[in-house]
């Protein structure tokens, strides 16, 4: 008890300053643990850290003297004393009155950057979406997710600072794409500031952290499911679960993307059984479920990323879905079971103008191979075997991922969209 004593009154002592100098911290403590530990008392505009020939020691600079004065106070009257990794950090004010010859680590351009993801579901964004969005702009080394009173934050390290300055600039307040999360998911956003890290420390491949550079890292228990299965593959990447539902969501939408078209495009892998659209996150989504996992795999695959039209309209991102049998309970222009005897019996009379009135497929007595003789002409034709053909089988399709020229454009669909649609 006497050193604690003597510890409140070697606070009290010092001459308050927005200053705090901090001791007994863990070897190599970093700045963001630093803004951590005083974020709940003010805003960290400085910190100087690993000071000391243990580095052990660190500095932290407040916005005004006062929040300085409340964590001090704050730690000297508390039961519950500063904590870092758990080790216990003694606190007092520091002589100086500011921290000079030294920046924040948002303010330090560097290869690793500090990312917070903000949103209602930001824990539920995965490491692999993170590696996803940052990879578009080089190479990703390592990944590494946390939680802390922040929120949801990740550490991503890429080869340079320049590769590092183009993904903050670019994708700094910016939202995640709605494609790449799960379809339950709410928007999330991010926060982006550099970190002084230089190098991540990776020792096992797992759902929170990711050495892109090492895929032979074994792997932690908690990249493994309770079946036993390993999620997390050796390239490092979790193995997302398969399933015969696809949720496919709809990228620069300049033209209108019917049932009807969406069936054509996914009827060329197999038979679809279900298709129900959705509008979310200010775009098209759709459900397409197949009679098996394999046909949904061998579909995904194949349209990940392709156009529906060309000049690189309507792209499709295509991900698994949790759902293995959808619930269809009308037949209409924004759902279709076409597993039922009859479609034309429950379909629902629709209002409206069709955009493609000349090749629109009339639905009395139809079933999936009249759907197949409706296909037109181009990438997503017939064989004469009557088989839907798969143009990504027999050699290089005609379209390429993500540019221009695309398998069904406008025109194969009656007179075709005059221009794009608003």
């Amino acid at each position: 008890m006497s050193s604690v004593s003597s510890q409140q009154q070697f606070r009290y002592t010092q001459t308050p300053s927005k200053v705090l100098h901090l001791r007994n911290l863990p070897w190599e403590c970093t700045e963001e643990e630093l803004i951590e530990l005083g974020k709940p008392f003010g805003t960290v505009v400085n910190t100087k850290c690993n000071v000391g020939a243990n580095k052990n020691q660190a500095f932290i600079e407040f916005e005004d003297l006062n929040q300085a004065i409340q964590m001090i106070s704050f730690y000297a009257s508390s039961s519950e004393p500063a904590q870092v990794r758990g080790k216990t950090v003694y606190l007092q004010y520091s002589n100086r009155q500011e921290i000079v010859n030294n920046k924040t680590a948002a303010d330090v351009v560097g290869n690793v950057l500090l990312v917070t993801v903000e949103g209602e579901d930001a824990r539920m964004v995965s490491i692999d979406v993170l590696h996803l969005v940052f990879s578009a702009f080089g190479f990703v080394h390592k990944i590494t997710t946390f939680e802390k009173t922040a929120g949801y934050q990740a550490l991503v390290q890429f080869t340079d600072a320049e590769t590092a300055t183009s993904a903050r600039t670019s994708l700094d307040g910016r939202n995640i794409p709605s494609y790449l999360l799960p379809e339950e998911v709410s928007p999330c956003s991010l926060k982006i500031t550099y970190s002084a890290h230089t190098d991540l420390t990776v020792k096992f491949q797992s759902h929170r952290s990711r050495d892109y550079t090492n895929p032979y890292l074994p792997v932690a228990p908690s990249a493994i499911d309770s079946t036993g299965q390993v999620v997390v593959g050796v390239d490092g990447r979790k193995m997302e679960p398969e399933s015969n539902v696809l949720l496919a969501s709809i990228e620069n939408m300049q033209y209108a993307v019917t049932l009807d078209v969406l069936h054509t495009v996914f009827v060329a892998f197999g038979a679809v059984q279900k298709i129900a659209m959705f509008d979310k996150n200010g775009g098209v989504q759709a459900l397409i479920q197949y009679p098996d996992v394999q046909t949904a795999v061998v579909a995904k695959g194949a349209l990940e990323g392709h156009c529906i039209y060309e000049g690189g309209f309507c792209k499709l991102h295509i991900t698994y879905s949790r759902h293995t049998d959808l619930s269809i309970k009308v037949n209409n222009d924004r759902s279709r079971d076409y597993t039922m005897p009859d479609p034309a019996v429950a379909m629902a009379p629709q209002p409206g103008h069709n955009p493609y009135p000349s090749n629109s497929p009339q639905y009395q007595g139809a079933d999936a191979s009249h759907y197949q003789q409706q296909q037109p002409q181009g990438g997503w034709g017939q064989q004469s075997g009557g088989q839907g053909h798969n143009p990504y089988m027999g050699g290089p399709p005609s379209m390429h991922q993500g540019g221009p020229g695309g398998y069904m454009p406008p025109h194969h669909y009656g007179s075709g969209p005059s221009g794009p649609m608003h």
